[in-house]
């Protein structure tokens, strides 16, 4: 990829690496307005079981429904592979591990673990997520819980 010096490279890259921290402080701590300020208003989402959301006013709204039902959770996204396609648009595939507990007994319902592919652009100067594919490799589940 042309048009990038290293140090906006290697500075891109460090802002992508925050706005995806910032993206899973926000999801685990409930804090909805600061997880959809990191999203653009186009963004695309998709989770295996779940329907295709298509816009992040969409995405947020589903992920609020779901974790507002007494879940608390946890997840670390690890070892990213970034790449640009030009000086405002990039792609990111990140290691992932999710754990999604029930808050009232703190029995664990889920742990999963796999990727996020992610699209992501610069606009007014600073990154947002623009899509994302969580595709699980290993997920377990209590098969006892009745909330999984």
């Amino acid at each position: 990829m042309t048009g990038m010096s290293d140090i906006e490279y290697l500075l891109a890259v460090e802002e992508i690496k925050l706005l995806k921290s910032r993206r899973d402080r926000a999801c685990d701590t409930k804090d909805w307005d600061l997880y959809r300020a990191l999203h653009a208003d186009d963004h695309v989402s998709h989770n295996q079981g779940f329907e295709r959301w298509e816009s992040a006013d969409v995405m947020i709204a589903n992920v609020k429904a779901l974790l507002d039902q007494g879940r608390t959770t946890v997840h670390h996204s690890h070892t990213p592979d970034i790449t640009f396609e030009s000086p405002t648009k990039a792609k990111g595939i990140w290691g992932m591990e999710d754990l999604i507990f029930d808050s009232e007994t703190g029995e664990l319902l889920i742990h999963g673990f796999g990727f996020y592919h992610e699209t992501y652009e610069k606009r007014d100067g600073k990154w947002l997520f623009t899509s994302r594919q969580l595709k699980r490799t290993l997920v377990r589940e209590n098969p006892e819980s009745s909330r999984s």
